[in-house]
């Protein structure tokens, strides 16, 4: 059973997870292509990180911004160890509940075009392609989702 939870993105497993997260990426994408968060920013007050528990061991990650009406999803990741387990779906599930429950209605995204993975979730949950969005500008190297969430 996958557990999901918001939990503080400085403790030494959600560490791990990102520095994995950071290694997965690196074997997908260029270092200009890659725009990871720090573990600094996933700890200010306009983030919320969540992380996914299986048997007790965080096996993945996600953050999301919030700008009210507006999030962003960033740094979803599941260890190799957890996929297939449904980890992800479950903290992208997380991750809209929590952007209900902060009053946003639209959540955005930014990818890499190698991660097929994801985008398959993506595009499996209801988010569609979008322009570039924020301060990201149109590249090869990135693609835009995004998806409307309404009241439950």
């Amino acid at each position: 059973m996958i557990v999901i939870a918001l939990e503080r993105a400085d403790s030494a497993e959600a560490r791990a997870l990102i520095a994995a997260a950071d290694a997965f990426a690196a074997t997908l994408y260029p270092p200009e292509q890659r725009h990871g968060s720090l573990v600094d920013r996933l700890l200010a007050d306009d983030i919320r990180f969540l992380v996914a528990r299986h048997e007790g061991r965080a096996v993945g990650c996600v953050a999301l911004a919030i700008a009210p009406p507006q999030g962003e999803v960033k740094r979803l990741f599941v260890h190799s160890t957890a996929r297939g387990l449904g980890a992800g779906r479950a903290l992208m599930e997380a991750l809209e509940a929590v952007a209900r429950s902060e009053c946003i209605t639209l959540v955005q995204l930014e990818t890499g075009p190698r991660n097929a993975a994801a985008l398959q979730l993506y595009a499996a949950m209801g988010y569609k392609p979008c322009a570039a969005f924020g301060s990201y500008r149109p590249s090869p190297g990135s693609v835009f989702m995004e998806k409307t969430l309404f009241s439950e």
